[in-house]
């Protein structure tokens, strides 16, 4: 995806050269004399003392993000609950921003729950999420106190009742359902569909057959239902349409099993703004479609209105990052395009190379000139598929430039890779004329910490 027909000739000129991306840029992000500053900080001196690829994040837009998820759900309903997806951007600073606005973490591994508590968030403040959880992780889950973790499938839930049981515990669970709904949004991130991998299907009485067990077996409490029907999602209607399902089969489980729904845990997934054609959804349209829609269907029901839990991740952090690369060697293969060769790439964001993600730049040391060229940026990995992005408007850039690559605070680093052993990049907060480093850069040393011969 993305790399195919390279050889196709390009655009011979942006749409628009003077197209403004401050929407795609960092909340506080301005430009000063040709220059790019977030945070007070300038991006290219930046560049210069921390060394590029450079991930910068806006500590201001991440603290704003989360306080405006709190503040659109909880003006429809009092009883919700922001629980961050840490899989689209973890480290121990940002677990600790996370507990400091008043939100959970979710964590969906071992690794993600050990990061969040070593970073002082008390376990009661976690959830635990996954398919195919191995005992080792549900057992460190039940013995550290998490709130809630996420059942997948039988096996998990008895899996549950026995670390429970061994630890003389009772575990809070939510079931993960499918609620067959195939949001329009990439294959890969699509899960809340018929077939997909994740959780208990509603079809031949699997979904019901789940609660049953997770009422019935000793240690386990069920808490609830969850869904997270995909990522980066624009029409609403898909949460609304899920919500109807969801809600209808609280009811089911009110009949059949006798079973209070105390939690409906809705998932995450609102899309951002990655492109300037984008139009994704505000959070407050996203709380009243959520919170409201919830309400509504409980009431048809003669349902009580559960707890309600959202998951923002990537609406979270994304918009809030940038990536910083020093440009080198700059290609041009005559009538085709210009590749623009910069010092990161795949190992720093795979996104394009694995969803055909695409991006919108600048050059940060000439911000304020107009994208008058069309070039390719391409990573410095073996593949040809390493394109940061493609075909895409720049200002007139040369070696040495330092580029800005927008709304990357998701799913770069969390995804981050060693792939001919290159180093992954620090990770920089930045707030109030201040930069801090949150997460080293790594160093050789640290490509072989784990040899053993």
């Amino acid at each position: 995806m993305g790399t195919d027909n390279l050889t196709e000739p390009v655009p011979s000129e942006p749409a628009d050269p003077h197209a403004d991306l401050s929407s795609v840029l960092p909340m506080t992000a301005e430009i000063v004399d040709g220059r790019l500053i977030v945070g007070g900080i300038d991006m290219v001196d930046l560049a210069c003392e921390r060394g590029t690829a450079l991930y910068v994040m806006d500590e201001a837009q991440i603290r704003h993000q989360l306080r405006e998820f709190r503040k659109w759900t909880s003006y429809h309903w009092a009883d919700v609950e922001t629980v961050y997806a840490a899989k689209a951007f973890m480290c121990k600073a940002m677990c600790r921003l996370v507990h400091e606005e008043g939100c959970m973490v979710l964590c969906a591994s071992g690794g993600e729950l050990a990061i969040a508590l070593s970073a002082g968030v008390p376990a009661s403040r976690t959830q635990v999420h996954g398919n195919n959880k191995t005992p080792g992780e549900i057992e460190e889950a039940v013995a550290a106190g998490v709130d809630r973790i996420v059942a997948d499938s039988l096996l998990e839930l008895e899996r549950i009742s026995e670390a429970a049981v061994r630890l003389g515990r009772t575990q809070a669970v939510l079931l993960r359902i499918t609620p067959g709904i195939k949001p329009d949004t990439h294959g890969y991130i699509q899960t809340g569909q018929e077939d997909s991998k994740f959780g208990f299907g509603l079809n031949h009485g699997l979904a019901l057959e789940g609660v049953r067990r997770a009422c019935d077996l000793p240690g386990v409490d069920f808490a609830g239902l969850h869904m997270h029907i995909g990522s980066q999602i624009f029409a609403l209607q898909s949460y609304a349409k899920a919500i109807e399902v969801m809600v209808a089969f609280m009811a089911e489980v009110a009949a059949e099993s006798g079973c209070p729904v105390r939690d409906l845990d809705v998932g995450g997934g609102i899309g951002i703004k990655y492109g300037l054609a984008d139009e994704p959804s505000t959070i407050e349209q996203f709380g009243k479609v959520v919170v409201d829609g919830i309400k509504d269907e409980c009431e048809r029901h003669g349902l009580p209105v559960p707890r309600i839990l959202i998951e923002p991740g990537r609406a979270v952090v994304a918009s809030a990052g940038i990536t910083l690369y020093t440009v080198g060697t700059i290609k041009e293969v005559p009538g085709i395009r210009t590749y623009v060769a910069i010092d990161g790439g795949m190992t720093d964001n795979i996104r394009p190379a694995l969803y055909g993600a695409r991006y919108e730049c600048l050059v940060a040391n000439k911000a304020d000139g107009p994208r008058t060229e069309i070039v390719t940026i391409a990573g410095k990995h073996c593949e040809t598929g390493d394109l940061i992005a493609r075909d895409t408007p720049l200002q007139p850039v040369e070696t040495g430039d330092v580029i800005a690559v927008c709304a990357t605070g998701a799913y770069c680093r969390s995804m981050a890779s060693n792939y001919n052993q290159q180093v992954r990049p620090a990770v920089v907060f930045v707030a109030d004329g201040k930069a801090r480093e949150v997460v080293r850069r790594e160093t050789y040393d640290d490509l072989m910490r784990c040899d053993v011969e």
